[in-house]
């Protein structure tokens, strides 16, 4: 879970956004998850891969590196 959610934090902050706008558009609260405070669905996953426009194959290839 830690490794996903330094991943997830990654991508936000590569994007820019803070946890208020992905909140804002995706209605998924990412502070808990980048927190390591909940534990994270596949399918909220694959949500959030797909607004930062990567999949969960390249997701996960990355974390391994």
């Amino acid at each position: 879970m830690e490794q996903i959610a330094r991943k997830i934090k990654s991508l936000r902050g590569k994007s820019g956004l803070s946890q208020e706008a992905v909140y804002h558009d995706t209605g998924i609260h990412i502070g808990r998850i980048e927190a390591g405070q909940s534990n994270i669905t596949v399918s909220t996953l694959d949500a959030i891969c797909t607004y930062f426009d990567t999949d969960l194959e390249t997701f996960f290839v990355e974390i391994k590196k």
